[in-house]
């Protein structure tokens, strides 16, 4: 062990160890802290590595010495006491602090030990700079907000909702292009409102790349700041509606059978789906500047207003999008800005600010496509309040971007873009997980005041009454996998979580979002307590939540602060789980590490069947003629599906949500991690229509018996299973 690499490892985040999910330390291997540190930017191997060591170590402890004021400074605005840094003490007397509050107000003082109660800003985003005389010699973004985040009038108290969870593309409907889209989640929010749901979640709707529909996981997008153009609704477009044209194109027979086919398939056909799109959404976007912006319609001006709102992010992800249309055109083996010219992988450079003159409709094209998505889903947000759902739709944030996407593009210098984000081993991957996803650099993301940070809260939490932050540990640390690096020789990056914290809090409040983190896998008892404290609602997984000796616990050991689920995207779904489906197709992918982990899986797993039935039997929910003995029920059947999330409903957690694929008794998961060509994640479509749904029993029972469960007053006898 290399004690001086570790000790420059520790200085920039980089953990010495961690405990993993079965509570064994596991330490970090100076392999791991060398490459980790080059993909910091920091040169710590090779011949000359002590002497490359010692001098980071100093120049880290040297830019310590030297700094006035930290680049952001984040502050609790009810905190007894706003403490200064001791660098500021240091720097002698006769110092004033001036600060600019983000509304332009101006609050002036003499330094002392702290600022004084009366003169502190309100909540909010501020400048602090400090000055002898009216020489400014540092200056920092100033950060002050609520302890808690936010939480909806209909989870105050002892409140209980419940709802759905959708992934979109699975939707089927008799109008949709063969992708489930904005139209359909409207549809889905009425739909399960109406029957009295309080939320509707749905999987990440973040930008994905429209030149590689194929490239389908939600979790690997473009970027976190825009919406996914595949999923819109194209139709419900104004221009539509005035473009005949367009409708012409859509009438004809030969689209009409393309759309039929689409909608029929049984897996999502991507590509189809883009190609149907991309030519009427072209029609649109050219009726739209001749007959709106060429006369300043009203619709034009609220498409400049748009563009103002959201300034250089917008334009530079459109441009994003333009000039990688363009070389993707031309060799469509450009994957990404990584193998673009030279010349323009630079955003600030000559030949991109060249391009966007020249090819201005091409970008604006883009824009245009971001602002119909964003109405569509600004619809879907209005019309959850419409029907007075508690929470409404609820949104999921991925942990990163995809590297050869338009954020990490525009955000270069932020991004540690050859390492990759991922989890140790664990219960459910023995090997590990590698992302793929390139991480922030945690000193580089406070160095810019958190804004891309607060940018993604923000884009994120628009339309939203709720927002599910997936991998939330991310805020206090990610598990880091080195260039070439297997899952298992990775180590935990340490992040400012309590500045972190503090934003996720001041965010929520500003846009009346409840929080959501989903807390599985290796988590630090630290990350556990201070999001509890903060207001954030614990992800709850039927099959995860456990005593002592494997049994199942009972409802009412559930925390209230939390939203329970029977499975996720990522984990077998109930009917899959119950007969084994999901091992059997581990084993066939060769996805355990031996076949006496597969053996000890399987046994373990007929062993859970049972503790399940007991847990029902012990809550009364065994639907009649179901006996406890697993043997005798081979399949889930739909009572026994009621049961499980009538279980789940008598908990306190404030959120009880089904996944759609649950409801209807799927055997194959959304995802298989670890998996990609051999498996058709993220592309298996819903066996129901929409339109079918309200007269489907599985649906009608399960909204029936969770409305009456979840709104039992307290203390009130158990409805019984039916």
């Amino acid at each position: 062990m290399n004690e001086r690499l570790l000790h420059l490892a520790g200085l920039k985040g980089i953990a010495r160890s961690y405990n993993d999910i079965w509570g064994q330390p596991q330490a970090t291997s100076d392999h791991a802290a060398g490459a980790l540190l080059a993909a910091m930017g920091v040169l710590a191997a090779g011949d000359a590595a002590p002497a490359a060591i010692e001098a980071a170590i100093s120049a880290h402890e040297a830019n310590e010495r030297s700094e006035l004021l930290p680049p952001v400074l984040v502050l609790y605005d009810d905190a007894p006491s706003w403490q200064l840094p001791a660098s500021v003490a240091a720097a002698g007397a006769a110092l004033n602090w001036r600060i600019t509050t983000e509304d332009g107000a101006l609050l002036e003082g003499v330094v002392a030990a702290e600022l004084p109660a009366s003169q502190r800003p309100p909540q909010g985003y501020h400048q602090l700079t400090l000055l002898r005389g009216s020489q400014a010699l540092a200056a920092c973004s100033l950060i002050v907000a609520p302890r808690t985040t936010y939480r909806p009038a209909a989870l105050q108290g002892q409140a209980k909702l419940w709802g759905a969870a959708a992934q979109l593309y699975a939707v089927r409907s008799a109008r949709n292009w063969g992708i489930g889209d904005y139209g359909d989640l409207l549809r889905l929010v009425e739909l399960w409102g109406q029957a009295g749901a309080g939320v509707v979640g749905v999987n990440p709707l973040h930008a994905m790349f429209p030149h590689n529909p194929d490239h389908s996981s939600p979790y690997s997008p473009s970027s976190r700041l825009f919406l996914n153009l595949i999923y819109l609704d194209v139709e419900a477009i104004p221009d539509y509606a005035e473009c005949a044209r367009a409708q012409a194109r859509v009438a004809s027979p030969a689209l009409r059978a393309r759309l039929a086919a689409l909608r029929a398939a049984e897996l999502v056909n991507y590509a189809g789906v883009a190609e149907a799109k991309r030519p009427v959404l072209e029609l649109l976007y050219t009726h739209f500047r001749e007959q709106h912006l060429a006369t300043d319609s009203a619709r034009a001006r609220a498409f400049e207003d748009f563009r103002r709102r959201r300034g250089s992010e917008l334009r530079r992800h459109a441009l994003f999008e333009a000039l990688q249309a363009y070389f993707h055109r031309a060799d469509d083996q450009v994957w990404g800005w990584p193998v673009w010219p030279a010349a323009y992988r630079d955003p600030a450079s000559p030949a991109v600010a060249a391009f966007e003159r020249e090819k201005a409709v091409a970008v604006e094209f883009f824009e245009y496509l971001q602002w119909q998505a964003d109405e569509q889903l600004a619809a879907v947000g209005r019309r959850a309040r419409e029907l007075g759902m508690g929470v409404g739709l609820y949104v999921d944030l991925a942990v990163s971007i995809d590297r050869a996407g338009a954020e990490a593009w525009s955000e270069q210098s932020l991004y540690a873009l050859d390492a990759s984000v991922g989890a140790p081993p664990d219960e459910y991957n023995p090997k590990g997980q590698n992302w793929g996803l390139p991480p922030l650099d945690p000193a580089r993301l406070r160095a810019a005041g958190y804004a891309p940070f607060i940018a993604t809260l923000r884009a994120n939490m628009a339309h939203a009454g709720a927002l599910r932050i997936d991998h939330v540990m991310t805020l206090m640390r990610l598990y880091w996998i080195a260039p070439g690096g297997e899952p298992d020789d990775g180590a935990y990056v340490h992040y400012p979580f309590d500045d972190m914290l503090a934003i996720l809090a001041l965010e929520s409040q500003r846009n009346q979002c409840l929080v959501i983190g989903e807390d599985l896998g290796t988590v630090a008892d630290e990350v556990r307590v201070k999001l509890a404290a903060a207001g954030v609602l614990s992800y709850r997984v039927l099959f995860f939540e456990r005593d002592g000796s494997g049994d199942f616990k009972p409802p009412a050991s559930y925390p209230p602060q939390s939203i329970a689920v029977a499975s996720t995207h990522d984990l077998a779904t109930l009917a899959g789980w119950w007969q084994g489906h999901d091992l059997a197709l581990r084993a066939r992918l060769n996805l355990f590490p031996s076949p006496e982990l597969r053996d000890q899986q399987i046994a373990e797993r007929a062993q859970d069947r049972q503790r399940l039935l007991a847990a029902l039997q012990r809550e009364q929910l065994l639907p009649p003629g179901v006996s406890s003995d697993a043997q005798a029920l081979p399949a889930l059947d739909a009572a026994c599906m009621r049961a499980l999330h009538l279980y789940l409903a008598r908990s306190p957690s404030q959120l009880v949500v089904a996944q759609l694929e649950d409801m209807l008794l799927a055997l194959d998961a959304v995802n298989l991690p670890g998996t990609t060509d051999p498996q058709p994640n993220w592309r298996r479509k819903l066996t129901l229509a929409l339109e079918d749904w309200a007269g489907d029993e599985r649906f009608t029972a399960l909204t029936r018996e969770l409305a009456r469960e979840r709104t039992r007053p307290a203390g009130a006898p158990a409805a019984p299973a039916q």
